[in-house]
């Protein structure tokens, strides 16, 4: 008995509205933006203050800035999982 109400329990929780899962993503999407926008700030700084070190800055820049947009990736086919149920 148990397993049927799990059963339809998930059922009910894997069919999100698409426009609920839009906004969804938009929220999440704020996040990388912010992020991305904080690496190269930094990196402006860094370089303003001291400028031999700009190849180093910007490599660890590079790496963050693949970090973060890799979480926006994930958001995005997360939104489209949640559209299509």
């Amino acid at each position: 008995m148990s397993n049927i109400v799990l059963a339809q329990a998930a059922e009910t929780a894997a069919n999100i509205n698409p426009g609920l899962a839009a906004i969804g993503y938009g929220v999440g999407a704020v996040g990388p933006g912010i992020g991305v926008g904080l690496i190269w700030a930094s990196v402006i700084n860094g370089t303003a203050r001291q400028p031999e070190a700009q190849g180093q800055l910007m490599g660890i820049a590079w790496i963050s800035f693949v970090l973060v947009e890799v979480l926006a990736l994930i958001g995005l086919v997360v939104y489209f999982i949640a559209s299509a149920a």
